[in-house]
């Protein structure tokens, strides 16, 4: 068993699935990779239970009856990596928008330079976006500029979903209160660190759009990031 846990949401993965487990898994840290798994329709899970044959007791497989949001999914493997220790847990995509290889760079920044988050950031040094068009990538970066505003959170990248956890950071954290279910649950977790204190840590990378399957975007997570940001600042730390 390893000491740190990448974390892999999937809905519809087929194209990308095999291609990021092998690639995790060819880094030079020793990496075992959690999927979680909405139910897809288009066989996801079933290509992870026959790498699982391959990769025993380094991959494991979670699969939730319904697509329920990106963000109950990761409370969902938070959740299962706490039960079973391990000291580092990363979030990550499963359709190479983040780079295998900076899971090293996340890790090491918590394991060596004692970070408790360490964020791979897109806009930490300039915009570092491949292959979005434009209006996205302006979409995304000022969203980031607004919660930095509205929050007052020193983070450059705080919609940013490649994320290493320190195990302690998310046994403080109250899973159970998170309120945002889409992407503004990456914020609301950053913003919970941050107010307990928590030291973090943004490493640069550089994010490449998906080139297969299709992205799960959608107008109603930018609605929730853009309003539900105003209501996470009043609302201040769970209770």
């Amino acid at each position: 068993m390893s000491d740190a846990l990448v974390i892999i949401p999937t809905y519809n993965e087929k194209e990308n699935i095999e291609a990021i487990v092998k690639a995790v898994f060819s880094q030079k840290k020793a990496f075992d990779i959690l999927i979680v798994d909405d139910n897809s329709p288009d066989g996801t899970a079933e290509i992870v239970k026959n790498l699982m044959n391959d990769f025993s007791n380094r991959l494991f497989l979670e699969v939730r009856m319904k697509k329920n949001g990106l963000g109950t999914a990761y409370i969902h493997g938070f959740k299962w990596a706490i039960a079973r220790k391990y000291d580092y847990i990363i979030e990550m995509d499963a359709d190479f928008s983040h780079d295998p290889k900076d899971l090293n760079r996340l890790y090491k920044a918590c394991y060596n330079d004692g970070a408790d988050v360490a964020i791979g950031s897109r806009y930490s040094q300039g915009v570092n976006v491949v292959n979005w068009p434009m209006k996205r990538v302006l979409l995304s970066y000022l969203a980031s500029k607004y919660v930095r505003f509205i929050t007052g959170i020193p983070i450059h990248d705080t919609t940013a979903g490649f994320v290493c956890w320190k195990r302690k950071v998310l046994e403080t954290i109250q899973l159970d209160k998170i309120k945002f279910i889409g992407y503004a649950f990456q914020i609301e977790m950053k913003f919970i660190a941050w107010k307990h204190r928590f030291s973090i840590k943004e490493v640069s990378v550089i994010f490449t759009d998906r080139t297969l399957g299709t992205s799960k975007m959608s107008g109603n997570i930018v609605y929730e990031a853009l309003f539900g940001v105003l209501k996470m600042r009043l609302r201040g730390l769970p209770k």
